[in-house]
C-alpha cells in the first residue's frame, strides 16, 4: 500500500536540486531521494519533477512511497570512521560518525549502527522493536558522537529506565549561528511536530516539555561554538531549540541555516556533535564516562570559522 507525505519547501532550501533537498527534507539517503524523482513519485505543485530540477521556495511537495516495508531489515554495512569505543557482555558504546542512522527506518537504505555492528561480528540484545533491537539512545543521521546500546536484556531494561529517568550525562558541542545573548541560559520551550512539514518538529504550545542548558566556548565572527547538556531528549531537541531562537545550528539548512555559510565551512550537515556521555552501568553499578574527538569535517569548519 502507498503512502504519501505532502511538504512545504522551506526558503532554505530553494534553489537545491530536488535529489538533495528532498533527502534533507525528509531525511532519506540521497539514493533513495532520487530514486522516488527518477520513478515519478515526486510532484512540485502538482508537476512531476525530476532529481536536477530545482526546489521551489513555498511549493508544495507530493511524496509518495510506492511500498511501505512491514519488516525492516538490519544490513550489515562497514563505514569508515565507526567506532566502537568501549563494550563488555552488557554494553556497547560506539563513536557514530554522520551518515550513519540509529536503526532502520522506512525510506533509508544507508548504513545503520546495528548494520555496523554486525559487519564487526557484534551482537545486541533483542528486546525492543524489531527495528530498534538493543537501541536505547538515539542520535540523527547527520549528527555524529557517542550513543550507547544494550548487549543483555537486563542492560536493556535498565538503560531505557536510565534515560526515561534523567541519570544518563549527554553533553554536546554544537556550532550556532550569531552569538547567544546570554551567552549561558536554558531553554525550556515544549516541542512538538511541525504543523505543516512531517519530519520536522518545533517549538509547540501543546508540545512535550523539553530543556536545553548551554554554555558559549568560543565566539567567531558569524558564528559559536557552545556546549550542551540535555535535560530531556526530544526528537531534533538541540537543532529545534536554537533554531526557535533565531540561531540555527551552522549547516543545518533544514532548520533555517544559511545556506551559503554552510557551503563556505563545507558542511551539508549540522555541525553537532555528542562529545560527553557518562551513566551508571546497568550491571556494575559503578560510574562510566566516555569522550569522542570531533571528526575531521567539523574540525575543517571550525578552521574557517577562526579564519
Amino acid at each position: 500500500m502507498s503512502e504519501q507525505k505532502l511538504l512545504p519547501v522551506p526558503d532554505a532550501l530553494a534553489g537545491e536540486r530536488a535529489d538533495a533537498g528532498l533527502a534533507r527534507l525528509m531525511g532519506l539517503s540521497r539514493s533513495v531521494a532520487a530514486d522516488l524523482l527518477t520513478e515519478g513519485h515526486v510532484l512540485q505543485n502538482g508537476k512531476v519533477i525530476g532529481k536536477s530540477d530545482r526546489l521551489i521556495d513555498g511549493a508544495i511537495l507530493e511524496v509518495t512511497f510506492p511500498e511501505v516495508k512491514n519488516n525492516l531489515e538490519i544490513v550489515a554495512s562497514e563505514v569508515e570512521g565507526f567506532k566502537i569505543v568501549y563494550q563488555d557482555e552488557d554494553i556497547i558504546v560506539v563513536d557514530k560518525p554522520a551518515g550513519v542512522a540509529a536503526h532502520p527506518s522506512v525510506g533509508w537504505d544507508g548504513p545503520t549502527v546495528p548494520g555496523c555492528l554486525l559487519a564487526l561480528g557484534v551482537q545486541i540484545a533483542t528486546s525492543g522493536a524489531q527495528e530498534r533491537q538493543g537501541i536505547v539512545q538515539r542520535l540523527d543521521v547527520g549528527t555524529s558522537g557517542l550513543m550507547t546500546l544494550a548487549k543483555s536484556e537486563i542492560a536493556y531494561s535498565r538503560l531505557k529506565q536510565a534515560f526515561r529517568d534523567r541519570t544518563v550525562h549527554k553533553v554536546y558541542h554544537a556550532v550556532i549561528q550569531g552569538l547567544a545573548d546570554p551567552l549561558s541560559g536554558t531553554f525550556d520551550a515544549p516541542i512538538g511536530r511541525h504543523p505543516k512539514a512531517e519530519f520536522k518538529f518545533a517549538v509547540m504550545n501543546d508540545g512535550k516539555h523539553s530543556v536545553t542548558h548551554y554554555e558559549t566556548i568560543e565566539a567567531f565572527k558569524a558564528a559559536s561554538l557552545v556546549e550542551i547538556v540535555l535535560e530531556t531528549g526530544r526528537t531534533h531537541q538541540i537543532r529545534v531549540h536554537f533554531s526557535a531562537f533565531r540561531h540555527p545550528l551552522v549547516g543545518d539548512t533544514m532548520y533555517g541555516a544559511d545556506p551559503t555559510l554552510a557551503t563556505k565551512v563545507g558542511l551539508d550537515r549540522q555541525w553537532l556533535h555528542a562529545v560527553r556521555l557518562s551513566f551508571e552501568h546497568p550491571t556494575k553499578g559503578q560510574q562510566v564516562e566516555f569522550t569522542s574527538e570531533y571528526p575531521a569535517e567539523l574540525v575543517h569548519a571550525l578552521e574557517v570559522l577562526r579564519g
